[in-house]
């Protein structure tokens, strides 16, 4: 089983910055991919950011030059950067990992989710 414990979202004004980490432990030594996904009230959870055990990242178009993945395979930790918040970046926010446990198959695990509202 792997656990992921993320830190706290919080209340930003627009156009200000945020910083989430998302720290994963338990029997599980490789992660290939880790991201973090949202989702707002009725709507469904989408992709924000994933990143490779490689470095290789994946961006939303709606966070695209707003957003930074980044992480530590030592510390299994997983970061978020976003800049220029604005008030559709409202969502509670989700980290994921995703371990691959055969030749075609995966398995995703999922933090919690913590609130993140982007509001004057």
């Amino acid at each position: 089983q792997v656990q992921l414990v993320e830190s706290r979202g919080g209340l930003v004004q627009p156009g200000g910055s945020l910083s989430l980490s998302c720290a994963a432990s338990g029997s599980i030594l490789n992660i290939y991919t880790m991201g973090w996904y949202r989702q707002a009230p009725g709507t469904q959870r989408e992709l924000v950011a994933t990143i490779t055990s490689s470095g290789g990242t994946n961006y939303a178009d709606s966070v695209k030059g707003r957003a930074t993945i980044s992480r530590d395979n030592a510390k299994k930790t997983v970061y978020l950067q976003m800049n220029s918040l604005k008030a559709e970046d409202t969502a509670v926010y989700y980290c994921n990992a995703r371990i691959r446990t055969g030749v075609i198959t995966v398995t995703d695990y999922w933090g919690q989710g913590t609130q993140v509202t982007v509001s004057s």
